[in-house]
């Protein structure tokens, strides 16, 4: 299908890189009709096939690592958001030893990672795509250590990334955002 087929003015919610985790309430895309999508794209072709200011929240779960231009990629998230807009990613933690396995994977995020989108990172000057963090987690495998261990990384990230990451590894990486626009 192509994004001339789609029915925007009912959907307000983008899943980028659905697979197979499609949302009812979304337009769901994919790079592969495999997963039976709203509407095949592949990623690195930009502009994306829709509207500017369109979507009130944008998902992206485990995706955003297989991209070649993530700037690119936060910038067209950016344009295709409503003022207000949410964003919700999920990366891997660049200590998961699945950040490494899955030879799909092209990047590496750690917890200040998308301080580049906020413009509280002294090399955001890349981007004039701004949000607001609303909220960002390490999140660890479900054990009793990492529960402690969790609470932990949360509280002191940096000491956890710089001092702790490869002795207790987390899992993935949750970030909110806010489009400023």
């Amino acid at each position: 299908m192509n994004s001339s087929n789609l029915n925007l003015a009912d959907k307000r919610v983008l899943n980028l890189g659905c697979g197979r985790k499609k949302l009812d309430h979304a337009v769901n895309v994919d790079i592969t009709s495999n997963t039976d999508p709203d509407l095949v794209h592949d990623l690195e072709k930009t502009p994306w096939p829709f509207p500017d200011n369109h979507f009130a929240e944008v998902v992206m779960n485990d995706v955003l690592e297989h991209l070649d231009d993530l700037v690119a990629a936060m910038e067209e998230i950016y344009r295709v958001c409503l003022p207000g807009a949410l964003v919700r990613i999920t990366v891997p933690h660049f200590s998961s030893a699945n950040a490494f396995t899955d030879p799909t994977h092209r990047h590496y995020f750690g917890w200040f990672s998308m301080d580049y989108f906020t413009g509280e990172h002294e090399h955001s000057y890349y981007t004039e795509a701004r949000f607001k963090m609303e909220k960002r987690a390490i999140i660890f495998r479900s054990t009793p250590l990492n529960k402690v261990i969790w609470r932990i990384a949360n509280a002191y990230p940096k000491r956890y990334e710089r001092r702790w990451a490869w002795i207790f590894p987390a899992w993935f990486l949750d970030f909110e955002l806010r489009a400023l626009k």
